[in-house]
């Protein structure tokens, strides 16, 4: 269990658990991840050792092979890494789970690709050709939005110099989610856990209004539920439906000495939270919901209880239902043991926003102006600023999903020139869009598929290495951006706001 403390300071720097500080200063770009657990490759045991490792170094990825017996999977923030990928006939098959986000986007992404153009206008183009396209319009804009960024830590920190450069906005395509959690935590602070600490010492877990594998279906997995060894012989969801029988990660998974119950009080979440904990707090209520009653009387007789989250299934202003979650952890462990596991940053959002973080001091929704660095957690939210029109041009970056393409423009507002960069099964999309006549697209890899890379798991501890399953022959997310950033028009359009 990690306590974070509140950060106050607008230009605070990030923990030393993710990666050396500003490494970019050395000749090597460097990262750092603990030792693997005996029992999971990958995974954070309560007590590690950290390693330095370099990201950019070719010995530390080894070349792809036709059929790989090992495989890390990108596709979601757990990063599960106890798959298999046959890529024989040059279609990805996934081997040891039937994950259902994981075979989606495999068999989105098709067949490898010997040759894929780019576009222009929605003209076949190529890569130099759309490159030079993309910086000369990207040079013109007076306010510029980095969007979607759906990359890994080494497309991020090519995003960092980008937007240093050209004063770029830069919001997550999960932006909206990723803000609950990290407004509560500047206010607040968190106790926070890793799937390791889970899997090993709690004894109650609690999903907090959400069924954990709807959007992670190997989550209970991951924290061993199935296991009959596991510590844990209660799950409890809160506020939410249990997972379908039929669902690849059902509860017919799950050891079968585990109980399993659901807590429907109120049906507000957020009264439920202010009634549980008060009642863990022992106060008296006048009229307190006898369910919560009692999982207040389960969470304080737990030895070790972790609370589950999503901040995507929050409502606006999630970061209120997350204070309150961490209020109750923290009265929790006056007397006993208990934590917050935060459910999250699908498409690189983690590892982009603590790339931001280290490497400027300020998370994502940041922007390099004139007079510095101005971080606006509402007022720079993507939907906004498009409802706004207070851009004028929109990058665009989804090298994991296909079909998050970029927003359509909203009623009453013009369109916007964009930049696409995406996996070869997006173009078609882009070629077919209306607007294709004022976008550029450029294929870039996927890190984990056709590429290597680094991204960051759900818990916030562990950057996991990727190696590709394949060789398509695509240039990463971080060499395109480089070669736009090398040809700008006016290369020095911005001061330089990062040692990168």
């Amino acid at each position: 269990m990690r306590r974070s403390r509140p950060v106050r300071a607008p230009a605070a720097r990030a923990s030393p658990h993710t990666v050396a500080a500003l490494a970019a200063q050395s000749a090597l770009d460097l990262t750092q991840w603990h030792d693997a657990s005996p029992d999971g490759a990958g995974d954070t045991p309560v007590r590690g050792h950290w390693h330095t490792v370099c990201v950019n170094d070719s010995r530390m990825i080894p070349d792809a092979s036709p059929s790989a017996a090992a495989w890390t999977c990108p596709f979601c923030s757990l990063l599960c890494d106890e798959f298999s990928l046959d890529t024989d006939g040059g279609e990805a098959v996934l081997r040891g789970s039937a994950c259902p986000r994981a075979t989606g986007l495999l068999a989105a992404h098709g067949r490898r690709a010997d040759s894929v153009a780019a576009l222009v206008d929605g003209v076949d183009a190529s890569v130099d050709d759309a490159v030079a396209a993309a910086a000369s319009r990207l040079s013109t804009w007076c306010q510029p939005l980095f969007g979607g960024l759906g990359t890994d830590v080494a497309g991020a920190r090519a995003l960092v110099r980008l937007a240093a450069r050209t004063g770029a906005i830069c919001d997550h395509a999960d932006g909206e989610a990723l803000m609950h959690g990290l407004r509560a935590q500047q206010d607040r602070g968190q106790y926070t856990v890793t799937l390791t600490e889970v899997r090993a010492r709690a004894d109650l877990v609690v999903c907090v209004g959400t069924p954990a594998v709807a959007r992670y279906p190997e989550f209970f997995h991951r924290i061993g539920l199935d296991r009959p060894d596991s510590p844990c012989r209660e799950l409890v969801f809160l506020d939410a439906s249990p997972p379908d029988a039929g669902a690849a990660a059902s509860p017919q998974r799950l050891h079968e000495q585990l109980v399993q119950r659901t807590v429907v009080g109120s049906g507000d979440l957020f009264d439920d939270l202010s009634q549980l904990a008060a009642l863990v707090a022992g106060q008296r209520l006048p009229a307190s919901h006898p369910a919560l009653v009692d999982l207040a009387g389960r969470l304080l007789a737990a030895r070790y209880a972790v609370l589950v989250w999503e901040g995507g299934v929050l409502p606006a202003q999630g970061g209120l239902w997350v204070e309150l979650l961490t209020r109750l952890v923290m009265r929790l462990n006056l007397g006993t043991r208990a934590a917050s596991l935060a459910l999250g940053g699908n498409d690189g959002a983690n590892s982009v926003n603590q790339a931001f973080t280290w490497m400027t001091g300020l998370p994502l929704r940041t922007r390099a102006g004139v007079d510095g660095l101005e971080h606006e957690p509402l007022r720079f939210g993507t939907a906004r600023l498009l409802g706004d029109a207070a851009v004028d041009g929109l990058l665009w970056i989804s090298s994991f999903d296909p079909a998050r393409l970029p927003p359509p423009p909203q009623a009453g507002i013009a369109p916007l020139p964009r930049i696409v960069l995406g996996p070869p099964a997006m173009r078609a999309a882009c070629r077919d869009d209306p607007l294709a006549r004022d976008c550029v697209f450029i294929p870039v890899a996927t890190p984990g598929l056709n590429a290597g890379g680094h991204l960051l798991r759900t818990d916030g501890i562990v950057i996991v290495p990727l190696v590709a399953a394949r060789a398509d022959g695509l240039p990463g997310v971080d060499a395109v951006l480089a070669r736009i950033g090398a040809r700008l028009v006016d290369p020095n359009i911005r001061p330089a706001a990062v040692a990168a």
